[in-house]
């Protein structure tokens, strides 16, 4: 984080504009929203500020910058067209420890300004750190289309009736899905469209029988089973997100990115349960322990995989097990490894004339000596072998052995839509020499079959 979003209250605290131009009157427009008082220092006003002025909106000292100005203040602008001024500024500012925006200058700044959505008391605020202005406007944009008008209407309503709330429902987790219900169903809707007496009537309704509920039994828990999808967070389903916004318990796996877990609740507590390098792996029914023992509690667990819950994911064994316990379970199904990395990859698993069928196989463990082989190397096909890095050269083998020319197209795809992939394309006679020479790694994906060509035409037209 290159800077800590706040929030400044700047009811009737002088804030110091210095400059008298364009880019001024927008500095004071905003600052007196905020209810600031403004005092602007510049030889001449543009004719917007001078009207301001007039109107008493404004302070203006008709003179160059002198830094016995920041007398009193609590914040500065520089906003001239003069380096040297904005200079004289920034330093003068920050011998006074006073936090200074020096406009088009983001190394000479110490705060930035963001752009703002405003649905008051709801603010949004968008900043690259100064990187891209036109990017933070467009964002800004983005959710000004968005957000219903009266979002903040929506806000000061759970305001007026907090403390209503609070007293009827003391269990802070049982009052904290008490609201999650309120402000994304039917009362949030009638507010937002203004019916706010008939809102407030069924909310009183749902929290009488929450509040008689809570007096009688504890919160219940439950568990939503997540695919996490190949690594990318933007492929995370809307679902997904708006669940890991929700759980008080983030259970993730060796496959789930990092950037992936920062979509989840802040104040979530995040247990890994997966496997790693010289550790030892969490049983499958430690991992059921966990979730019934969190559940037991109360607590919403969202037990995140990665690629999706039930592709060799073992989410089935995890539902049969939460649901012979009563415990209710959301599944929320993710992009699987395979399909991300042929998209990332730019192959298509199966094709008209080439490969009219794809098969989903795992080569660890005692299921390896079951597959059909022969099956797995007939033509006209793509085979994905999931967790096969590590067992390669027996792959080809076995392929090879059972009828696959050793001519047979094949692509590795290491971290598959994460900016670090990579992709190892050759053959079976190949592959195990190329592998072993760029020093691939887990999680990656073997694609073999006609289709794996297609990755080296996508690699050569990046």
């Amino acid at each position: 984080m290159d800077y800590l979003p706040v929030f400044l209250d700047l009811t009737d605290r002088r804030v110091l504009l210095v400059g008298g131009g364009e880019v001024a009157l927008r500095k004071a427009s905003l600052l007196l929203e905020a209810r600031a008082r403004v005092r602007i220092v510049a030889p001449s006003l543009h004719v917007e500020l001078a009207r301001l002025l007039e109107q008493g909106h404004l302070e203006h000292v008709a003179s160059e910058f002198q830094p016995e100005l920041l007398e009193d203040v609590v914040f500065v602008i520089a906003a001239t067209d003069q380096r040297a001024v904005n200079d004289a500024v920034a330093r003068s500012a920050a011998a006074r420890g006073l936090f200074v925006n020096v406009v088009d200058d983001t190394a000479g700044s110490s705060a930035i300004l963001p752009a703002i959505v405003d649905r008051s008391p709801v603010m949004l605020a968008f900043s690259t750190g100064g990187h891209s202005p036109t990017l933070a406007r467009r964002l800004r944009a983005e959710f000004e289309a968005r957000l219903p008008e009266r979002l903040g209407a929506l806000a000061r309503f759970a305001g007026r009736l907090r403390d209503t709330v609070k007293r009827a429902l003391p269990d802070p987790r049982r009052r904290l899905r008490f609201w999650e219900w309120a402000l994304q169903g039917e009362v949030a809707s009638q507010v937002l469209a203004g019916q706010e007496t008939a809102a407030e009537a069924l909310l009183q309704q749902r929290l009488s029988a929450d509040s008689a509920a809570g007096a009688s039994g504890s919160v219940k828990g439950e568990v939503y089973l997540i695919g996490a999808g190949p690594g990318d967070p933007d492929l995370l389903t809307l679902r997904a997100q708006q669940l890991l916004q929700q759980a008080d318990v983030v259970l993730y796996d060796r496959l789930v990115s990092e950037r992936v877990l920062l979509r989840a609740r802040r104040e979530a507590l995040r247990v890994f349960v997966g496997k790693q390098s010289g550790q030892h792996r969490v049983t499958q029914q430690r991992i059921h322990a966990l979730m019934l023992e969190y559940v037991g509690r109360g607590l919403r667990v969202a037990r995140l995989k990665g690629g999706d819950p039930f592709v060799f994911g073992r989410g089935g064994e995890e539902m049969r097990v939460l649901r012979e316990a009563g415990v209710a379970v959301t599944v929320v199904p993710g992009i699987t490894a395979a399909l991300g990395a042929a998209a990332s990859a730019g192959l298509s698993l199966t094709q008209r004339g080439v490969s009219q069928s794809m098969t989903l196989v795992t080569a660890m463990g005692e299921a390896a000596e079951a597959l059909d082989w022969r099956a797995l190397a007939a033509p006209l096909q793509t085979v994905v072998f999931y967790m096969g890095v590590a067992q390669l050269p027996r792959i080809v083998a076995q392929l090879t052995a059972h009828g696959a020319p050793v001519t047979r197209p094949v692509a590795i795809v290491e971290r598959a839509t994460l900016p670090e992939e990579r992709r190892v394309i050759g053959t079976l006679a190949s592959i195990v020499a190329q592998a072993e020479q760029a020093g691939v790694g887990a999680p990656a994906l073997l694609i073999v079959g006609e289709v794996a060509a297609q990755a080296c035409q996508a690699a050569r037209e990046r």
